[in-house]
């Protein structure tokens, strides 16, 4: 059973807007860290955002800061991604994944390393 699956991708032109979201299920707990990556055709896997089980701690990455949103509905189990002001360098396949860490500033949040389950990704292009 794949633990994490997510949704909301596509094509979109600059400056608009996406919602993504990531379901939640199986190993993966509603206590752990939730957090969303990238990745870009010929880069390395790159944090976008992170949010702690309980909701009240966020960290997102300075390319992201004060577009994105990161939030969490515990009643369905899931973990979105508000996605505003869509710049063509947003294009990337973007996963989900969970930790079961504690979300603290010193905590290796950016790290893929930190995290135990991924999900299969989801594509969004941005059109300039």
């Amino acid at each position: 059973q794949v633990p994490l699956v997510e949704s909301g991708g596509g094509l979109m032109q600059a400056g608009g807007s996406l919602r993504l979201s990531c379901a939640a299920s199986g190993s993966t707990a509603s206590s752990d860290a939730m957090g969303w990556f990238r990745q870009a055709p010929g880069k390395e896997r790159e944090f976008v955002a992170v949010i702690s089980w309980t909701g009240r701690i966020t960290y997102y990455s300075n390319s992201v800061q004060g577009r994105f949103t990161i939030s969490r509905e515990y009643a369905m189990n899931t973990v979105g991604l508000q996605m505003n002001t869509l710049k063509p360098e947003d294009t990337a396949v973007y996963y989900c994944a969970a930790s079961p860490r504690s979300l603290y500033m010193g905590s290796n949040y950016a790290d893929p390393d930190w995290y135990d389950y991924w999900g299969q990704g989801t594509q969004v292009t941005v059109a300039s």
